[in-house]
């Protein structure tokens, strides 16, 4: 065997040697739920107080995202001329607890695509921004569906750093072997016991699918797992019910006039086929929130005619059946893409798009939701 044989015979032996130890040192992910606590509600009955209703001239501001702050929360959305446009950057609104109730203390810009790109690693064109939501993981970060080329079915996943100018880094997430294309983002994240975390995503071109994201404890995308179904689901909103079990509902991009659910019993390593519910829904996202003992809230456009109606309901089963609770709005608000997070010592927040996409609104909910 002359030299240079020696020498690739030895790589090859050092590859394998280095492959074998890092599967021997590989920990493997728990696929576990960690369950939160109780949500805390406070005393009364359930009600709601608009605390920010916004208006944009002309263009759009589209899928608001809430954020949560040691002293409060922040509003992210998408604001430009029309909806994937060259000119939209994600905006935000932040809001402080004051004597006299939330108070909006900042309004702006927050991710601006020259920024964005130019924290990219490495740099790149960003041609539009679309869906946000927060990072769970880090103080201040998020996850940003950014277009580079084409459209949406063209987009990738960013998962950005910030300070209090803006991007400071950001990669995108390596999530398909199709040039790392066509994957985006609406709904928040989920916990798992091990202290990872899952983002739920979705697969739009084609073969349109739900995907939960498996990151491990250092960020890194670990596996997928994917929900699919003879229609094309797409949103997913995942709900866990205990350590195994979880539900997600799911957007029909189709459509089919009808809300979209898969299910794991297994931690969400894998879900059942989606299929439609008896739930009316326009194609539309929805946003929902665990209450405790099977009892789940959602917020939903239930008409399948359109989106002028925006309803709270219940579900006592774990999502098996629905009842409204309230009507939120109705007559024309053109009101969608509700987001649904819980306010520490109590309270809920409660965020959607008016309009047909010209503004936002935002309202508190106060009282005893878990028992209404």
């Amino acid at each position: 065997m002359g030299l240079a044989q020696t020498g690739i015979a030895a790589m090859a032996a050092l590859s394998v040697l280095l492959t074998l130890w890092a599967v021997w040192r590989d920990i493997p992910p728990v696929w576990r739920f960690d369950m939160p606590q109780k949500l805390a509600m406070t005393q009364g009955a359930p009600r709601a107080k608009t605390v920010f209703d916004y208006r944009v001239e002309q263009g759009q501001a589209h899928s608001p995202a809430i954020v949560m702050r040691d002293t409060g929360f922040e509003l992210w959305w998408f604001e430009g001329s029309q909806e994937a446009q060259p000119d939209v950057d994600i905006h935000h609104a932040a809001f402080r607890r004051s004597p006299d109730g939330w108070q909006e203390i900042s309004r702006g810009p927050r991710i601006t695509r020259s920024a964005l790109g130019a924290a990219m690693d490495p740099r790149q064109l960003v041609v539009t921004l679309g869906n946000t939501v927060e990072n769970d993981t880090r103080a201040a970060g998020g996850f940003v569906t950014v277009v580079s080329v084409g459209g949406w079915a063209m987009a990738s996943v960013a998962d950005v750093s910030l300070d209090q100018t803006g991007p400071v880094e950001a990669r995108k997430l390596n999530l398909s072997p199709f040039l790392n294309r066509s994957h985006l983002v609406k709904s928040p994240m989920v916990d798992f016991a091990d202290g990872s975390h899952g983002l739920p995503a979705y697969f739009e071109l084609g073969a349109a699918h739900g995907v939960l994201v498996r990151f491990d404890a250092q960020g890194r995308v670990r596996d997928t797992a994917r929900m699919a179904g003879k229609n094309k689901p797409i949103q997913p909103m995942i709900v866990p019910l205990d350590a195994a079990q979880a539900v997600a509902f799911l957007r029909d991009f189709e459509p089919s006039g009808r809300l979209l659910v898969s299910r794991t019993t297994d931690g969400g390593r894998t879900w059942s086929p989606v299929v439609p519910t008896d739930l009316p829904n326009p194609s539309a996202p929805v946003a929902a929130l665990n209450l405790g003992n099977g009892r789940i809230l959602m917020a939903a456009n239930d008409d399948p005619d359109g989106s002028d109606r925006l309803s709270l309901l219940a579900s006592d089963d774990g999502g098996q059946s629905w009842r409204v609770l309230q009507v939120v709005e109705e007559n024309g608000a053109g009101a969608r893409y509700p987001m649904l997070r819980a306010l520490p010592g109590g309270g809920l927040i409660l965020t959607y798009s008016m309009g047909n996409k010209t503004g936002l609104r935002v309202r508190l909910l106060h009282g005893d939701w878990a028992t209404a």
